[in-house]
């Protein structure tokens, strides 16, 4: 009975959390949702409708055109900018006003309170996704999504990941300036050099191998596999699909092990 009692304490208390994250995105939505899908439709501007159509005088990508090319792209990175920004900003925000501490001395368990801000941030990152792929269809002829299942499921997960490592984040930092370290110096060198604007096997074996290290790599990859499933000449596939699922599910497992341990800990909240 206590046991069934604990339960239902936690499923109100995810769900209450959920809900205000989700609020909290929708309410101030001219902040968390339009500028992201203003600065994709800039992409799309300037990478696929100038230099791509230059690329697509060259010879393009095979059968597609670069435009549908960089779509996955540049929709995975708005994903995985949104996840890790809200995240980051919502639990550094209350360690910053220090109403933490009540989520800290509630009945809820570590692990709930990690779950509820994964959600509120994965439903913003989902949400910018979908209206940035939709603004690509104003750009592209016709783009029909080939797999609906590899192409939600590797948002999903992506986004999954990406909030994991904005809660690690915001539990580190001391400071305003702390929250935007890793996304200025990490995140988008990696998002840039994760063959979200071309193929690694286009690069160099040595770079191709370097390229291999980078986990948006097999994001990027898997996402537009889903799309472009059938379409996409084989030599721009630079991953296998089973391959990226992998990866992305072992980064999930180790970074959600670890801010699961470092919350129990009270790391950058107790001190």
């Amino acid at each position: 009975m206590l046991d069934q009692s604990r339960l239902m304490e936690n499923w109100i208390g995810l769900k209450t959390l959920t809900r205000k994250e989700v609020v909290r995105v929708l309410r101030i939505w001219p902040q968390t949702l339009v500028p992201p899908v203003i600065t994709t439709t800039l992409y799309y501007i300037i990478f696929g409708n100038i230099v791509g159509s230059k690329i697509d005088k060259a010879g393009g990508m095979g059968d597609i055109s670069y435009m549908e090319f960089i779509v996955p792209g540049l929709v995975m990175m708005a994903v995985i900018s949104n996840s890790y920004a809200n995240v980051v900003s919502s639990f550094f925000g209350s360690k910053f006003q220090r109403n933490v501490e009540e989520l800290l001395v509630s009945p809820l368990s570590n692990a709930v309170i990690l779950l509820g801000y994964m959600a509120g941030g994965m439903v913003r990152a989902l949400l910018v996704g979908a209206a940035v792929l939709i603004v690509s269809l104003f750009f592209t002829e016709g783009l029909v999504v080939s797999s609906i299942w590899i192409t939600a499921s590797v948002a999903l997960l992506t986004s999954m990941l990406f909030t994991i490592g904005g809660f690690i984040n915001a539990m580190l930092a001391t400071k305003f300036d702390d929250v935007s370290i890793v996304p200025t110096f990490v995140l988008t060198p990696l998002t840039y050099l994760g063959g979200v604007f071309y193929s690694i096997n286009l690069l160099p074996e040595f770079w191709q191998n370097v390229s291999r290290a980078n986990p948006i790599v097999y994001m990027v990859n898997a996402f537009r596999y889903g799309i472009l499933k059938g379409r996409l000449d084989e030599k721009y596939i630079d991953i296998n699909i089973v391959t990226a699922y992998v990866v992305i599910m072992l980064f999930i497992v180790v970074l959600f092990s670890a801010a699961l341990h470092m919350l129990n800990r009270g790391v950058g909240i107790r001190q």
